[in-house]
């Protein structure tokens, strides 16, 4: 079984997605994390973000795994928490837009899944691009302001709410316009606002569409 869920940056995307996987026995794909991981090897060689050969070599060149944890490591060695900064943060959306990289990615995702027989996963496209075929498909989605909220919750910063909101607008018009694999939401997925929802409900309403509850 795959199930996909899609949506743009802050929306809790990583925490449902981890739950689900666990409550139904899958693994767990943060197909964000893979394309964070590109743009910090890219970063730490002084390549620039916007050199589409030299970060489709680095995509092609690292060696992507996830730890039992659902951890992400790049070439053996751990990638968290760095790919978490907000250096990585507000580049990966450049990195990510080359089509290169995305495709060196999305055939990893794809070999990942069938490996794996199954799993759960999120990000931007892969409802769209990476398993258009997949079982069940969600695309979760709050506003910005409620999005900024949360991620300062999440990771508590000296920055301004206000500044937290422009960078997830910024990345929201990256994220839609790009011209390869935006974020959109699919006509068959499920939207979910979980701008008044807590993860426990998020998760509870995408287990009940899947188990035939709803």
């Amino acid at each position: 079984m795959i199930i996909a869920m899609d949506g743009p940056a802050g929306a809790g995307k990583s925490t449902v997605a981890k739950r689900v996987a666990r409550e139904l026995g899958l693994t767990f794909l943060d197909t964000g994390a893979m394309y964070r991981a590109v743009t910090l090897v890219v970063l730490n060689r002084g390549i620039h973000p916007s050199d589409e050969e030299r970060c489709t070599a680095v995509a092609r060149e690292i060696e992507l795994t996830f730890d039992d944890s659902g951890e992400i490591r790049i070439d053996g060695e751990a990638g968290e928490p760095d790919i978490r900064s907000d250096t990585v943060t507000l580049n990966v959306s450049a990195v990510s837009a080359h089509a290169g990289v995305r495709s060196a990615i999305v055939d990893e995702q794809r070999a990942i899944a069938e490996r794996r027989g199954g799993l759960v996963a999120e990000g931007r496209d892969t409802t769209s691009v990476v398993f258009p075929g997949a079982d069940h498909k969600f695309f979760l989605d709050a506003s910005a302001k409620e999005r900024a909220r949360r991620r300062e919750l999440q990771r508590p910063s000296e920055r301004p709410l206000a500044e937290i909101q422009a960078d997830i607008e910024r990345r929201d018009k990256l994220d839609t316009t790009r011209a390869h694999s935006p974020l959109v939401q699919v006509p068959d997925a499920i939207l979910i606002d979980v701008g008044s929802l807590n993860a426990d409900q998020v998760v509870a309403r995408i287990l009940a569409h899947v188990r035939g509850e709803r």
